[in-house]
């Protein structure tokens, strides 16, 4: 399933509903460029906690406006698992993201208007040519506003802490439920309130619910809503 244009895909929602799996399914079916956003400010937040400028949810603004200059984040397909992965400062930090304190304190940083600043100007960068699916948080309404996609992933709460539960247990990482749906829960409260590109559904973005839909099942959802913007074209 290809389109002559190549177009940009935007997917926006909530933590751990699949996004950034749901991204990539696509772009491996279009053979278009997946690019996370969510992984880029997990970066950054590495680099601050690396460097004692963020800790407990807790930031040295003005440490970080002087080092901003310092973060550069770009991306590398890795050959064995044909995964775009995101590098800081040129090494690969696809694990040490993950790791709980890195979730702790990103929306802390995220919420600094200059930092989002910076990743929106790299994201627009990098998708400038089309034929990309990104997915993050402000995408169709703030990073890609004309994309020809917008698509809003939500699900429950529970079935969101379990899925990230899962995914750090098969990683090998600590998890523990009752910490991972608080984490969830804080994040949602603090992303949708931001002062700076908060998180919301944009006007003609459209809502998918996948609380009990498999990937397979998203997949179908995704062609016939491709298929209906093709016609549209």
């Amino acid at each position: 399933m290809k389109m002559n244009r190549k177009i940009t895909i935007a997917i926006d929602g909530y933590s751990s509903c699949g996004k950034s799996t749901f991204a990539k399914a696509i772009s491996a079916e279009l053979g278009y460029l997946y690019i996370d956003s969510g992984s880029m400010y997990r970066a950054v937040t590495l680099y601050y906690i690396r460097n004692g400028l963020v800790a407990k949810g807790v930031t040295d603004n003005s440490g970080i406006l002087k080092s901003l200059h310092e973060v550069n984040i770009s991306f590398a397909l890795d050959a064995s698992t044909g995964q775009q992965e995101v590098l800081l400062n040129g090494e690969k930090v696809e694990r040490e993201i993950r790791d709980r304190m890195v979730s702790d304190n990103v929306s802390a940083v995220s919420t600094i208007a200059e930092v989002r600043e910076k990743m929106v100007e790299i994201q627009r960068k990098i998708g400038s040519g089309g034929g990309i699916v990104m997915d993050g948080r402000d995408i169709g309404t703030v990073v890609f506003p004309n994309a020809e996609i917008k698509i809003f992933m939500t699900a429950s709460i529970s079935i969101r802490a379990r899925r990230r539960y899962l995914e750090l247990v098969e990683k090998g990482l600590p998890a523990d439920m009752e910490i991972v749906e608080k984490n969830i829960t804080d994040r949602d409260r603090i992303d949708e309130n931001r002062a700076v590109s908060p998180l919301k559904r944009a006007p003609d973005a459209i809502i998918l619910d996948n609380s009990h839909m498999t990937p397979a099942e998203q997949m179908v959802w995704f062609r016939q809503l491709f298929k209906e913007k093709v016609d549209e074209g």
